[in-house]
């Protein structure tokens, strides 16, 4: 193999990245999202769980989505890249479920989530970075190749 055949190929084993420019503050944001979500989480679960163990449990889960999100950016690559968006996708769903169950029946949340209402409890950036992840995404497809 040639010098240049070697070069080529530790290029093309390199995934591109994704956290290039609007994608680093996806990045940063998720991993906010990440530390206030598994920190909330975890104090709830581990000093009072049987008060909202479903609020408390989805909050864990939205921690872990979270940081996988992160994971997938941080990354790269068109696998990645894939997996993020489908996971932004769910992300998206269960917060627009979890919102809507926290209007149409408080009583079945006695304390918030990470999705409650939204996401108001967090300016509602639960709501609205699955968005804007999704649009970087999409528009990151053009230039990540496999």
């Amino acid at each position: 193999m040639t010098s240049g055949e070697a070069e080529v190929t530790a290029v093309e084993e390199k995934p591109a990245r994704l956290i290039s420019g609007p994608g680093m503050l996806l990045v940063w944001f998720y991993g906010v999202m990440v530390v206030g979500a598994v920190s909330r989480s975890a104090y709830q679960i581990s000093t009072e769980f049987d008060r909202a163990p479903l609020a408390y449990s989805l909050s864990a889960v939205a921690g872990v989505v979270y940081g996988f999100i992160t994971y997938t950016l941080v990354r790269g690559g068109e696998t990645a890249r894939r997996a993020a968006l489908v996971c932004c996708a769910a992300e998206l769903v269960g917060v627009l479920v979890v919102g809507t169950w926290t209007l149409v029946d408080r009583s079945a949340f006695p304390d918030a989530t990470v999705w409650s209402y939204y996401g108001a409890g967090y300016i509602f950036i639960p709501v609205l970075l699955p968005i804007s992840a999704m649009y970087w995404l999409r528009k990151a497809q053009s230039t990540v190749r496999p």
